[in-house]
């Protein structure tokens, strides 16, 4: 569960930018929850540094969901050239959100199994 908390955090934390909501503010997450798997090193994060991590990234993202124009959902998200976003305009940022929200469904209902397992 540690893992996937981190992973989640990671995955969100990319979402500031790509999104144009601000700069990352935990890329150091993105070595032990996203380029190596589950328990490839030891925890360099506690416990505690890993829920703040998650409260700040999940507060800076949703306050700026909440903020953002309606308008801008349809536009082009900061991973997208402006050739391959005229060619693929569903390559949007209101894309993106959609499937970070997929992303956490799935990794949700892994949590439920291990609660539920526990």
């Amino acid at each position: 569960m540690f893992y996937l908390l981190g992973h989640l955090t990671a995955v969100h934390d990319r979402l500031l930018p790509m999104l144009g909501f601000g700069e990352r503010l935990h890329p150091e997450l993105d070595e032990d929850f996203l380029t190596n798997p589950d328990r490839h090193s030891p925890d360099r994060v506690s416990a505690d540094e890993l829920r703040r991590a998650w409260s700040e990234v999940n507060q800076q993202l949703m306050a700026a969901i909440v903020a953002f124009p309606p308008e801008e959902w349809l536009k082009k998200h900061g991973a997208v050239s402006e050739e391959d976003f005229a060619k693929e305009p569903l390559r949007n940022r209101l894309a993106v959100v959609q499937s970070r929200t997929i992303h956490a469904g799935f990794h949700g209902g892994q949590i439920i199994l291990v609660v539920k397992r526990g």
